[in-house]
């Protein structure tokens, strides 16, 4: 059994602020700790089910984050960016399962530290006039490489956004919102040990789970938290203005939308 984690920060228990996630805060050093942590107990789990091979995609920011010295010596990892499929980096068919870690809800929803992908561009990505975050884009990306999303870790938000798409996912709620910069937490130890008994829990039923099929053609949309940053994307060809601070395009295949997704979004970050 082939397992792929994709570790966020945003969504582990401890972690509320800016000091938390960037990566000169006062605090970045002990989420980093928290988030390795995370990691390595969902990795104990999976091997505890008998996976063969693990590997985990740095996915927060710089993307270089996890503390290499503290993974578990037999996992692999991915490590920094820019990285083609960002998140997802690493994902591919001879996987049997994938899981998110550390997750957090999208832009415009309830939960901590909520964005999707730059919380200084993005006000929303909506795809066939569906709202998506980081979750749903990411596993549409699995989905389409065939391998299914099994269990999500974070705060009570990103367990409800995951169920809209995924209903039968697995969850580890490890915080509970209290609002964007505040929340309840798990003690590091008992959030550790519920993602290890969740890992478990979802690695032994993998026969229940589907991936996520994004069906084409697809219809994106883009909003910008202002006119300047969509004028700024509007460069890349395929945009389309629909408003001051929305872009349109479509294609007939999800990863080329994903990429474009990104593309606007990096422009669009340099004025940022």
């Amino acid at each position: 059994m082939k397992i792929f984690i994709s570790a966020d920060i945003e969504g582990v228990a401890g972690v509320v602020h800016r000091e938390h996630t960037a990566r000169d805060g006062k605090e970045h050093d002990r989420a980093r700790m928290l988030m390795t942590q995370e990691v390595n107990a969902c990795i104990e789990g999976a091997f505890a089910c008998g996976a063969a091979e693990i590997a985990v995609n740095d996915s927060h920011g710089t993307m270089r984050n996890l503390i290499p010295e503290l993974i578990h010596p037999k996992a692999e990892y991915i490590t920094g960016s820019p990285k083609m499929l960002a998140m997802m980096e690493g994902i591919h068919s001879e996987f049997d399962a994938a899981i998110f870690l550390g997750y957090h809800s999208r832009m415009g929803n309830e939960g901590v530290l909520n964005h999707t992908f730059h919380g200084g561009v993005i006000q929303n990505i909506r795809i066939n006039q569906r709202d998506m975050g980081e979750f749903a884009l990411n596993a549409g990306i699995s989905g389409y490489f065939g391998v299914p999303v099994v269990l999500v870790t974070g705060c009570q938000h990103t367990a409800n956004e995951a169920h809209e798409f995924l209903p039968g996912i697995e969850t580890a709620i490890v915080k509970r919102t209290i609002n964007r910069q505040s929340a309840r937490h798990l003690s590091p130890q008992s959030a550790q040990t519920l993602i290890k008994e969740k890992t478990i829990t979802a690695l032994s039923n993998l026969s229940n789970f589907q991936p996520l099929l994004m069906k084409g053609p697809f219809l994106v949309e883009v909003t910008y938290l202002h006119s300047g940053l969509a004028d700024a994307a509007a460069i890349l060809p395929i945009a389309e203005k629909v408003n001051p601070i929305t872009h349109r395009f479509q294609t007939d295949d999800f990863i080329t939308a994903f990429r474009y997704i990104r593309s606007l979004i990096a422009i669009a970050g340099s004025l940022s």
